[in-house]
């Protein structure tokens, strides 16, 4: 049957940024369909949680609190999965963000921070991870990108670029590692996450989000969690090195921060 093809049973995944969100919500999403997993992020009591999901749905969850900066503490990972589970199969790129920032406040430092927590602990996370996915069947590795790597609006400098080097990045590891290991991203538009929460919470300032996306809504985090669960199953096998657009219709950015002329 062609459902069989999502599932991912036996399967061990990694998920950075697990806590909420669309960490979350793809970590249930991949144990409904069959995984294990071992899942991150800095607060151990939202862990926990999701964990209890995890638990909920037949399978079983690590829980590592750790700041995923850090890139020794997320290459750190892919070893616990391999202790625990004695193999590694899936990597979820989900950790990542920024605060919006003006040009003239963007210094050098802040695009560094923004390309290193977006882009470089990616790159530890699935340097650390490939080794493990070839001593298996090999694996899918799935990076959470955004719809402003590829729109232009003010505000989104470092985050932008950061988010368009992750889905590059992405094209181009799918290359190196095709072909065992599939590399793809996803896109995303402005979801229900506790970063849009104080959007999400404002009637005005969410109508009017909505009103300019073409769908007229806001996403939901499952429905990034299945795209996520699509491109580790069998059902995104012949799918790497693309970045996959789950944005609502996005060709400009729908949250205007007012920023004035210089």
């Amino acid at each position: 049957m062609i459902l069989d093809m999502f599932r991912v049973d036996g399967r061990v995944a990694v998920i950075t940024g697990a806590g909420r969100g669309i960490g979350a919500a793809s970590t249930i999403a991949l144990a409904e369909a069959g995984a294990d997993v071992v899942i991150s992020s800095r607060t151990e009591e939202q862990l926990r949680e999701v964990a209890a999901a995890v638990e909920a749905a037949g399978r079983r969850a690590v829980v590592v609190p750790a700041d995923l900066s850090d890139v020794g503490a997320v290459s750190s990972l892919a070893d616990t999965a391999k202790e625990e589970f004695g193999r590694l199969d899936i990597v979820v790129n989900n950790v990542g963000g920024t605060i919006p920032n003006t040009f003239l406040t963007t210094d050098v430092g802040y695009l560094e921070e923004a390309f290193h927590f977006n882009v470089s602990t990616a790159h530890a996370l699935t340097l650390a991870a490939v080794p493990k996915m070839l001593e298996g069947e090999g694996g899918s590795v799935v990076n959470i990108s955004s719809v402003l790597g590829r729109l232009a609006g003010r505000g989104y400098l470092a985050y932008g670029t950061a988010k368009a080097a992750l889905a590059h990045w992405g094209r181009l590891a799918a290359y190196d590692l095709a072909p065992r290991i599939r590399v793809n991203s996803i896109a995303v538009g402005s979801t229900a996450t506790s970063a849009l929460e104080v959007v999400v919470n404002d009637d005005t300032a969410r109508a009017t989000m909505e009103q300019s996306t073409p769908l007229r809504r806001i996403g939901d985090p499952e429905e990034i969690a299945a795209t996520v669960l699509f491109l580790a199953s069998a059902a995104g096998g012949y799918v790497t090195g693309k970045v996959i657009e789950v944005d609502g219709g996005l060709q400009a950015p729908n949250l205007d921060f007012g920023l004035p002329d210089l």
